[in-house]
This record gives structure tokens, sequence and C-alpha cells, in this order.
């Protein structure tokens, strides 16, 4: 796995999905750190969880309902759950993302 995370985390489970993270889980959620080679792109999707995420190294360009943002370190941003989205990395990049499930 890429990335500039400490060790510690590198020694949690990989993440099988559709980008290289590894994962903590955690009653109601899971927590990803989450690596991207420059030039990726994760086409439009949607899930069933409430998405947070912070970028730590980087820039993810996020794209929902038409709205596009450049998000850079420090900046956090929010997917809703089943909300369509895409995703774009034209520079390698790091975030953590905390992904929570339904309230039900």
């Amino acid at each position: 796995m890429a990335g500039k995370y400490p060790k510690r985390i590198k020694t949690l489970p990989v993440y099988d999905g559709r980008f290289d993270a590894h994962k903590l889980e955690a009653e109601g959620a899971d927590v990803l750190f989450a690596s991207y080679p420059a030039n990726t792109e994760i086409p439009s999707h949607s899930h069933d969880t409430d998405n947070y995420g912070v970028i730590t190294r980087g820039e993810l360009i996020l794209t929902i309902n038409g709205r596009v943002t450049r998000n850079k370190p420090g900046d956090w941003y929010h997917v809703p759950a089943g909300q369509d989205h895409s995703a774009r990395f034209e520079v390698e990049t790091d975030e953590i993302e905390f992904w929570f499930g339904s309230d039900e």
C-alpha cells in the first residue's frame, strides 16, 4: 500500500474494494485510511453508508449532483448515504474516511 501512514496503521486489515486502504472497524462505522495514485478515477456510484472524510495529502476532486469541489489537506467532505457521486485524484492522495451505517 502506498501512502504516508504510520506503520501501525498499515498493520490494520486491508480493505477489499475499489481503492487501496486499510480498515479500522468500529461499532456502527468503519474507518478507512485510503491512498490513491495520481490519475485515479472512481466512476459515479452510491452506497448505503453516510461518509465523511478528511484529506491528509494531495487533493480529492469530488462531484455530487454536478457540483465539483476540490478538497485539499485539512478539508473535510460529506457524501450522504444513497447519493450518486464520483471522485478524481490528479495527484497522489491520502485520506481518512469514516463510513457510518444507518441509524436504524
